[in-house]
């Protein structure tokens, strides 16, 4: 299988970030920016595995339930066993990647689990009326201006909030179930309540499968020469949006990349309030 006396090539991937949340240099973890690398780690090597690290907060549910499904029909059509390796994070979305691996570790002080769905947002009723502003809204349709939070809530539309949470957190609970099926140790109030846990403490609930780094436990499954080959996401963000942006400064353009920039930063805003939670 091995030319050379030249070790095994265990291909490895590398989804770090916030999932469907773009910030700025860097685009956000996506089915569009993660297909093509996912599907040449399953290809380059002969080796029978392949290695995912993650180091993520979570975000998209959508999007991490495309990359998770590309990872297991592609490891189903290539018969090739897939072992994930949490970093600092892999928390609910991030965990829903992880639980693409046959097998998980994790690093002692990793940050595992919220298995959980969060809405959030702000209220600014009060606000506007101190300032004076009238708010104008028009819609067809009674619910289009659901969760406006420049009016009061209503509770119907807080109820539908939650059975739309509710959907989406079932969906996330099947597929850790499914694939920790004869693992999992702890209670389903607990597990499944949106909380996270030190490695250890995953590994007490089944969570994970082992505390270990990828270099270590490929070491141990194929051999000391065994090599690790990283295949690189698709670049995007900003700096690839200006690279592909014409030498013109129209008007029209200059306007676009000004957009891009406020864009980008609002959703850096937004993916540090996911990495804040978990402390980092």
């Amino acid at each position: 299988m091995w030319f050379f006396g030249q070790g095994p090539v265990v291909p490895v991937l590398r989804f770090a970030g916030p999932i469907g949340a773009a910030v700025p240099l860097r685009p956000g973890l996506s089915i569009a920016h993660a297909a093509g690398a996912i599907e040449k780690a399953f290809e380059m090597s002969k080796c029978p595995a392949v290695a995912i690290i993650i180091n993520s907060p979570g975000g998209s549910a959508v999007q991490s339930n495309l990359i998770f499904r590309r990872i297991r029909q592609l490891a189903e059509e290539k018969k090739k066993t897939v072992y994930t390796f949490c970093e600092d994070v892999a928390a609910s979305g991030g965990y829903y990647l992880a639980v693409a691996g046959d097998e998980i570790y994790a690093d002692a002080s990793s940050i595992v689990g919220s298995i959980g769905v969060i809405f959030s947002g702000f209220g600014f009723v009060k606000a506007i009326e101190k300032l004076g502003i009238e708010r104008r809204v028009y819609t067809a349709g009674i619910s289009k201006d659901s969760l406006d939070p420049f009016r009061p809530e209503r509770p119907e539309e807080v109820e539908q909030i939650k059975s739309v949470q509710r959907d989406v957190h079932d969906v996330f609970i099947g597929i850790v179930k499914e694939r920790r099926a004869g693992r999992l140790r702890g209670a389903d109030s607990d597990m499944f309540s949106g909380a996270f846990w030190s490695a250890p403490k995953a590994l007490e609930l089944g969570l994970v499968d082992g505390i270990s780094d990828v270099r270590t436990k490929m070491r141990e499954l194929y051999g000391d020469k065994v090599r690790l080959k990283v295949v690189p996401l698709e670049k995007g963000g900003l700096l690839s949006r200006l690279r592909r942006s014409p030498a013109s400064t129209g008007y029209e353009e200059l306007t676009s990349g000004r957009l891009a920039f406020a864009e980008d930063l609002i959703s850096a805003v937004e993916a540090r309030a996911l990495w804040s939670r978990y402390g980092l």
